[in-house]
């Protein structure tokens, strides 16, 4: 009597990725595109992904380490042209000269992915590790970088005590900022790329060790003119500088004539207005360094008025240099 024959039927699961539809044969749990382990490296592997996109399917999460990608054309056609490759791995992809038009790249891994001469037009980029990327001649305009790098939310996820490595984080994204900055500042995207430049020495400051001068003296750039993109910091510094010093004149004393203007806690409320008002007019000229000779320091009053006029002049010269700089970008 014949054995009876046993079926080897192949063994298929249902992709284990969130919201793929792919069928996983030979009893894996990640289909082909989802699979780390799958080789992404051969020559049709740009045309297998124009089609999907073609078929309105979403490229989320795939794993496209080292794929060589270029020229591909990911485009799709209809009112949303929009292609979703959010979360998928690129590490050192190649995908020179691609068409990643309006492509929604939000927390992908782009490390070391070469993306010279790609047109990266209206894409999504927030969240993504863009560590070692390539943009040179890349068209990188209305690009959504995102208010924070991958770094940065690293930090924040993570919750790091390990000082190295936080420092090892910070120097990343001043790297990423820097890339970013050179590239916008090719293509004449100059708000952008003062945006980075203030990203990346804020990135540099966090490197020093907390109570250094670098530090501190970092901070106090930051604060004054924020490293020279933020022009309306320096007209708050000197507005604030100019209030504080007038209230100290009112404490200390002018001398107006043979009057001394001194704020008294005695004296009507209008009376000390008019008495601070005259502080107030004495700090402006004394910032700009006018200097009209109506009302002269007495006292202390005298240092806080040499002391006023200097920043007043370093001050003023900041804000020409700042101004500048934005104006004729």
């Amino acid at each position: 009597m014949e054995p009876a024959r046993t079926q080897v039927s192949e063994e298929t699961l249902s992709c284990r990725y969130q919201g793929c539809s792919d069928i996983c044969r030979e009893g894996k749990e990640l289909c082909f595109w989802h699979d780390p382990d799958a080789d992404k490296t051969s020559k049709d592997i740009a045309g297998r992904l124009e089609e999907l996109v073609e078929l309105g399917r979403s490229l989320r999460g795939f794993q496209l380490q080292r794929a060589n990608l270029e020229g591909i054309r990911l485009v799709r056609k209809g009112a949303d042209p929009s292609v979703d490759l959010s979360n998928a791995n690129l590490y050192r992809a190649n995908l020179r000269g691609a068409h990643l038009y309006c492509v929604d790249l939000r927390a992908a891994n782009l490390l070391k992915a070469d993306l010279a001469e790609a047109n990266l037009n209206s894409s999504n980029m927030t969240g993504a590790n863009l560590l070692g990327v390539r943009l040179t001649g890349s068209r990188i305009e209305h690009v959504e970088w995102g208010k924070r790098l991958y770094q940065e939310q690293q930090l924040l996820q993570r919750h790091l005590s390990n000082a190295e490595q936080c420092r090892s984080l910070y120097m990343e994204g001043e790297e990423v900022c820097r890339g970013i900055r050179q590239s916008c500042e090719a293509h004449g995207l100059f708000d952008v790329a003062g945006q980075f430049f203030h990203k990346e020495m804020l990135l540099r400051r966090k490197q020093y060790p907390l109570r250094s001068w670098q530090r501190w003296g970092s901070k106090l750039v930051d604060l004054l003119c924020g490293y020279g993109e933020r022009p309306f910091r320096v007209f708050l510094f000197s507005s604030v500088l100019i209030v504080f010093c007038a209230l100290l004149y009112g404490m200390f004393g002018l001398s107006m004539g043979d009057d001394i203007i001194r704020l008294e806690s005695r004296a009507s409320w209008a009376a000390n207005l008019s008495k601070f008002m005259d502080a107030l007019y004495f700090s402006a000229v004394t910032f700009t360094t006018l200097g009209y000779g109506d009302v002269t320091p007495v006292g202390f009053s005298r240092a806080l008025a040499a002391a006023e006029a200097f920043l007043g002049n370093f001050t003023l010269a900041l804000f020409v240099v700042v101004f500048v700089k934005k104006m004729t970008r």
